[in-house]
């Protein structure tokens, strides 16, 4: 009995912080779809990008993973910024499948500077020691690293939920979301708060690029490969509902673990049955707006 007890907080504890990770991730992509309405498929693009800048820094000998993380999420915001008012401004003006095609051709540049200047390897950063370890309890013991995401997940929303109920950004970006023509009319520079919007969510999928390595390792598919569980994660959730991406995220990233555990022959598969369960159930998400 212990045994299994053991083996259940292990996992649970693993599929949450590989949850908390998703939702870092999803939050900008579900600005992106459900707020700005823009099919924007780079966004995994960018953590990969923080995740590699943080992996040069470290890899240099001159930082720590934790004096690396707001140096590249600081770059990756700045880069975001750019692709917003530069690519993205071009993007807004298009149709579905033309948003589809650019930001397609986003990701095959990123996927391709990533494989020229880092080479075709897994890289994942090194944790200093007191997160390498793990705390125990009789048979029960529980990763210090795993531990720290999911706080440090968990703190990152709470600030996310706080700007948005509480601060004159969050009035002004529900405000541009609800009604953006009377936003304008009364002095809401809605360019501008969707261009910040923007830009912080692509430094969280940063921060997630970062802190993740251990779990997703860096490679130059990475804005490929996580892109279909970050649209999960955002369909599940509903789109343009912060809530519920961190809902879905938790949902998912637990059944993905318990599933590749106890039925590894059909563990990949497991999660995809959920979703196309839960979308049948629910086709405008399981955590939607309208019930969040």
């Amino acid at each position: 009995m212990l045994k299994l007890a053991a083996t259940l907080v292990a996992l649970l504890v693993d599929g949450v912080a590989y949850a908390m990770i998703l939702f870092l991730m999803s939050v900008g992509l579900t600005i992106t779809l459900g707020v700005m309405r823009i099919a924007n498929l780079a966004h995994c693009a960018f953590a990969m990008i923080g995740g590699y800048m943080a992996f040069a820094l470290v890899s240099s000998g001159y930082f720590s993973l934790f004096t690396a993380l707001p140096l590249a999420v600081a770059g990756t915001m700045i880069l975001g910024a750019l692709a917003e008012r530069s690519v993205y401004r071009w993007v807004y003006t298009t149709g579905q499948l033309g948003q589809i095609l650019m930001t397609l051709g986003l990701v095959f540049i990123v996927v391709a500077t990533g494989n020229l200047l880092f080479g075709s390897n897994l890289h994942a950063i090194g944790l200093p020691g007191w997160l390498s370890g793990s705390w125990s309890w009789d048979a029960i013991a529980i990763s210090a690293y795993r531990t720290f995401i999911i706080a440090v997940s968990i703190g990152i929303a709470a600030v996310c939920w706080a700007t948005l109920e509480f601060t004159d950004f969050g009035a002004r970006l529900r405000a541009a979301v609800d009604n953006p023509r009377m936003a304008r009319c009364i002095g809401i520079d809605v360019p501008g708060v969707f261009s910040i919007t923007f830009s912080v969510g692509c430094g969280l999928a940063a921060a997630a690029g970062v802190l993740g390595t251990q779990i997703m390792p860096l490679e130059p598919w990475y804005a490929f490969e996580y892109l279909v569980p970050l649209l999960m994660v955002v369909a599940v959730g509903g789109l343009g509902s912060l809530k519920g991406s961190f809902y879905a995220a938790l949902m998912l990233g637990i059944i993905d673990t318990f599933g590749r555990y106890y039925i590894p022959a059909a563990g990949a598969f497991v999660i995809y049955v959920a979703v196309v369960g839960l979308l049948l159930w629910r086709p405008q998400g399981v955590f939607a707006r309208a019930s969040a």
